[in-house]
């Protein structure tokens, strides 16, 4: 069975390939109810872990600490980030691992696919289009150890745009909007039949629905008189007030005039507050206008003439006020999804399908290079491998490569890479910025088998000017990217995954992530 999964910041949507339909999968839940997705939730109590609606059942027990929004720390995650849970530290890889296991055995035991067990399971997965190469990996890593096969990684607006142009057929320009519940991005796509052409894509990595959660969230405690704000809220009560505004958001209407958060679940005796929705839009607008600056702005450097519409998909543009300053500013060629929540995923089950005819190709969101040493060691440049807009290949097609070669001066090669949304007049980067692993290539033949090499002093070696160094850098329609360094005068070489492999870093708590605001080529 072939799935566009489109695993999300607060809920997990998939969609199946069947025979050029592509429906939505229902899930039964605990209550015996069906829905069309999953909770990206985990539960935590010592060593016990649960996840989706088993966890959803364990928000008001005491004992079990719930974990949501984990997609929105990946972002600046690696493979050894750990989770400050109320003083339990989780390795965030295993808490996505065990999401992922636990949606495959929904997907097979209690869906409405009635699938056999054991029967394969075949995933086309949706990521952030300015997600980095770090977050990919931890994503498919994840899917790859709970039994999926990986057909692939989509960004989660140009799925979004395949579902669009499934449903209209249109030919022509359109600009994807897509605010889920942890990031939001934007794509200008252009379409024509059945092949659809990214032009390019920008975002805001820290900008979402659980951002209007958290106002809320603010604002509820203002009315109560809460002093102190949410620092001093164990990490299962910000669980149950962030979910408890999350639920009375998506019940606003256009019409709405007020809404009552009840913070008696939270913490017995804070009671329920009303809070004016005029405020509430009030104080969330400061955010929605940072999405329409980005809009803006890649409309003004790739041109707004011949847009036939701006798409708005993604769970957190059913926030009336969304649409609304959207039509303020763009009018009437913004098209609301009435499939706000599932588009990405029937975009992601027809990119899965080889029968459905739709070719898509995808460009680098952001810039991935290497820090070299120039000036015989004086200073420090920035070495953009990709830049940002290179075209990806077609799903299955052979990767990008990118190579360089040179004669080294130094024992020891010191690889320490970066991705970046922007690059400065000057080529440094600027922007959103994600730093990997120092990576350490034995450019000294001698040095070829020694395991101490983060222990030895880089240092200037006259023999290994003879050593001819090439290093070799593949790039796949998802945007991964392999690192393969080789020594060819003397015949040996190593291949690296990317990733904060070696970082050690303090445990991290899920809640109260800072955001900055920023625009579009900042």
């Amino acid at each position: 069975m072939r799935l566009g999964i489109d695993f999300g910041t607060t809920r997990t949507v998939v969609a199946a390939v069947d025979r050029g339909n592509y429906p939505v999968v229902a899930f039964e839940a605990a209550d015996g109810c069906h829905y069309d997705w999953v909770p990206t939730l985990a539960a935590v109590r010592g060593e016990e872990r649960v996840f989706g609606w088993e966890a959803w059942t364990k928000q008001t027990e005491p004992d079990w600490t719930p974990v949501r929004s984990i997609k929105r720390l990946l972002d600046d995650a690696g493979p050894n980030t750990v989770l400050d849970l109320d003083s339990v530290h989780v390795p965030l890889a295993e808490l996505l691992g065990g999401m992922a296991a636990a949606l495959r055995t929904l997907i097979l035991e209690h869906s409405s696919l009635n699938l056999k067990a054991g029967e394969k399971l075949e995933a086309m997965l949706g990521v952030p289009a300015n997600a980095n190469s770090n977050q990919r990996f931890l994503t498919v890593e994840a899917f790859h150890a709970a039994g999926f096969e990986v057909l692939g990684l989509l960004n989660e607006p140009s799925a979004a745009s395949l579902e669009f142009g499934h449903k209209h057929q249109i030919d022509g320009r359109v600009l994807v909007y897509d605010l889920g519940g942890g990031t939001f991005d934007a794509s200008l796509v252009d379409m024509s039949e059945r092949r659809h052409y990214v032009v390019t894509s920008e975002g805001i990595t820290t900008l979402g629905g659980d951002d209007f959660d958290e106002i809320l969230a603010a604002m509820a405690l203002e009315a109560a008189g809460v002093k102190g704000g949410i620092e001093k809220f164990s990490q299962a009560e910000i669980f149950r007030l962030h979910d408890e505004c999350r639920v009375k958001k998506e019940g606003l209407n256009p019409n709405s005039r007020r809404v009552t958060v009840d913070l008696d679940p939270v913490r017995e005796g804070l009671g329920a507050v009303t809070i004016p929705v005029a405020d509430y839009y009030e104080r969330c607008r400061p955010l929605m206008e940072e999405t329409v600056h980005v809009v803006e702005d890649l409309l003004a450097a790739h041109g707004e003439d011949g847009m036939e519409a701006l798409y708005v998909t993604g769970g957190g543009s059913e926030l009336p006020m969304v649409a609304r300053v959207l039509r303020e500013t763009f009018g009437r060629r913004v098209k609301r999804s009435a499939y706000t929540r599932s588009a990405t995923a029937i975009g992601l089950a027809i990119q899965a399908d080889e029968e459905s005819g739709y070719a898509l190709r995808e460009k680098f969101t952001r810039y991935f290079g290497v820090w070299r040493e120039a000036d015989a060691g004086r200073r420090v440049i920035f070495d953009p491998l990709f830049a940002k807009g290179v075209m990806l290949p077609l799903a299955g097609g052979s990767p990008v490569e990118i190579r360089r070669s040179y004669n080294p001066v130094h024992n020891i090669g010191h690889f320490r890479y970066l991705e970046c949304s922007h690059l400065g007049p000057d080529g440094e980067p600027r922007g959103d910025l994600t730093v990997w692993d120092e990576i350490l290539f034995p450019f000294e033949p001698s040095l070829r088998t020694r395991e101490d090499l983060p222990m030895r002093n880089v240092e200037q070696s006259p023999g290994v000017v003879r050593e001819r160094i090439e290093e070799r850098y593949a790039a796949d329609a998802g945007g991964g990217v392999t690192v393969s360094i080789r020594n060819l005068t003397s015949g040996y070489g190593r291949e690296y995954r990317l990733g904060r492999w070696a970082v050690r870093t303090e445990p991290v708590k899920p809640a109260g992530r800072r955001r900055a605001a920023r625009r579009a080529g900042e």
